[in-house]
């Protein structure tokens, strides 16, 4: 069985940050060993945890895979999907999120399976993945299928949020820079949450191409 290739590096962008701050704090003679080994215990016991639940989370979905007819050999040959393991896997052990592990293992699988966009698209929804907020997510994924609205003559998206995610009354400012992100990276369609528009104009969906995309690939493949 070949999914041991597949396997996350177990040397991460978070070990060459341990061990340069391990060398710095050396270096300074006033706080010494004892401040080092202080920060080996805080920080790496928490860093090889991550690593380890990562690779089980991803084999676990490699056995899967190959239990449907999926050929690890042959994917463990595949560079795109190597390549798209050694990012997810640097993202992953850098977050302590579960919903952004989960976007990037459906992400990895999605690759595997053949459902992914072309390689270079791949690569930007990964950097999305590791930049977005779960606000982020949660917003893109209401304006794919907006709630109706048949009983508002009139109103603005931003009564639509308020009425379908209650935890973010009165937080105009909060999820109105969310929206603006998803705008700016074309995500969804650019419209004010300020604008009045008609119930029928309330309930339209305001995800683009690009945003459906993105969240087809962070969601789980039906194999």
């Amino acid at each position: 069985m070949a999914t041991d290739k597949l396997v996350p590096p177990k040397q991460s962008k978070g070990d060459t940050l341990h061990a340069l701050a391990k060398a710095g704090l050396s270096a300074v003679p006033i706080i010494g060993g004892p401040s080092v080994e202080l920060f080996q215990h805080v920080v790496q016991p928490p860093l090889e945890k991550r690593r380890i639940e990562w690779m089980a989370y991803v084999g676990e979905k490699l056995v899967e895979l190959e239990q449907r007819g999926v050929d690890i050999q042959q994917l463990s040959e595949n560079e795109e999907f190597v390549s798209a393991v050694l990012h997810a896997s640097q993202l992953a052990v850098r977050t302590h999120r579960q919903e952004k592990r989960e976007a990037l293992r459906n992400a990895l699988f999605n690759i595997a399976s053949g459902k992914a966009p072309e390689e270079s698209l791949q690569q930007i929804f990964l950097e999305y993945i590791d930049s977005f907020t779960e606000l982020h997510v949660q917003l893109l994924k209401f304006f794919q299928q907006p709630p109706g609205s048949a009983n508002v003559m009139m109103g603005a998206l931003s009564s639509v949020i308020e009425q379908g995610i209650p935890g973010l009354r009165g937080k105009g400012q909060v999820y109105g820079q969310v929206w603006n992100d998803l705008v700016a990276r074309g995500l969804v369609g650019n419209v004010g949450l300020q604008v009045m528009m008609t119930g029928h104009g309330l309930a339209e969906k305001r995800t683009t191409p690009l945003g459906d995309a993105f969240l087809a690939f962070i969601s789980e493949p039906a194999l």
